[in-house]
């Protein structure tokens, strides 16, 4: 019924709300095509409001039909979807609205599958995409162009590998599983072995293996275990140009923003919040639904969930100048402290003699 451009049938307002978990307030037969801001929309989109930043253009929206909480409803006379969660409810009406095109099944001439891989029925396999021995595909997959598939590689039904995505042998991804363009699951961990002043690399004999509806960001990296697998688990969402090290094991529905590092081994629990940029050391555990603040770096392990953070804030530059002078001077400060506690109480023990 839905389109994804704007001269689709769209979704009456009444059927969004009904899709949506939102309640309706205003003319439910409004027809809307595609989703918009508030500053920029025009006739036939719907609208949100979830920052308050953002507040002040509700009443001067062009939108055709907002979606709100209860409290700002009565601040706009137009027709709404109401709801305590207006960002939840406008992620599901943009997914109604902007569903993602569907690839054409069917293997393109130019890609290369080997004999000995099982390829399901409307599984599509982009040009100059390659699937290796062993590899099962389920029903609907796509691999995108210039994909790379290695032997005995798992990838589940409905599951969407984008273009130049490599997953190593013996990798195993879930159903409804998407991986973004060139993000490599399976390569070798950072394993060596110190050989009189020489390096030996370590075989990294484990697997990763990938839950169910899982995203992976682009040019994101998983390494594969050295001995055990590294586990991704369900409902795990993975930003652009992280970096996940060998057997770690990340808890189902965790998020983790962009530039991230994890060395290998860390256990991070389920329902975790990870800012970007953030540096988690390795051979550590993070409790479940813990939070952390951008560029927060974890050097032992946490088993009290919170909100933590790690950086500095923002400075201007002189300011920032004087605090680093202040910071490099800590140590001989810590010492004068610890020698004045020492002479007062050498001072209140001659006192008390």
């Amino acid at each position: 019924m839905a389109h994804n451009d704007a001269g689709g049938a769209g979704y009456t307002l009444a059927e969004l709300a009904a899709k949506s978990g939102a309640t309706l307030d205003g003319d439910g037969a409004l027809r809307v095509t595609r989703v918009a801001t508030l500053e920029r929309a025009g006739p036939g989109t719907i609208a949100f409001l979830a920052n308050p930043k953002y507040a002040s253009q509700l009443a001067t929206t062009r939108a055709s039909a907002v979606i709100v909480a209860p409290g700002d409803a009565g601040h706009t006379p137009l027709p709404k979807l109401v709801t305590p969660t207006p960002y939840l409810a406008y992620a599901r009406v943009a997914t109604l609205l902007h569903p993602p095109a569907l690839p054409v099944s069917g293997v393109h001439p130019t890609a290369v599958v080997d004999p000995g891989a099982v390829i399901a029925t409307g599984v599509s396999v982009g040009p100059h995409a390659t699937v290796a021995a062993g590899a099962v595909i389920g029903e609907g997959a796509s691999i995108g162009a210039g994909a790379s598939i290695g032997r005995d590689v798992r990838i589940g039904a409905r599951s969407r590998i984008d273009a130049r995505v490599v997953v190593y042998d013996g990798c195993a991804i879930g159903t409804d599983v998407i991986v973004y363009a060139g993000a490599v699951i399976g390569a070798d961990g950072f394993g060596l072995a110190e050989d009189q002043g020489r390096w030996l690399r370590v075989p990294q004999v484990g697997r990763v293996v990938v839950g169910d509806r899982v995203e992976i960001g682009a040019n994101t990296t998983i390494d594969r275990g050295a001995i055990d697998d590294t586990v991704i688990a369900d409902d795990v969402k993975l930003d652009n140009q992280i970096q996940i090290g060998h057997n770690c094991v990340i808890g189902e529905g965790t998020a983790i923003a962009g530039c991230t590092g994890i060395a290998g081994s860390t256990r991070i629990g389920k329902r975790c919040r990870i800012g970007g940029a953030a540096n988690i050391s390795g051979h550590l555990s993070i409790a479940d639904g813990t939070t952390l603040g951008g560029m927060a770096t974890v050097m032992n392990s946490i088993d009290t969930p919170g909100v933590y953070s790690g950086a500095y804030p923002l400075q201007p530059y002189q300011a920032w100048r004087r605090t680093s002078v202040r910071l490099r001077q800590l140590d001989a400060l810590a010492a004068r402290v610890v020698a004045l506690e020492r002479a007062l109480r050498a001072r209140d023990e001659d006192g008390e003699r």
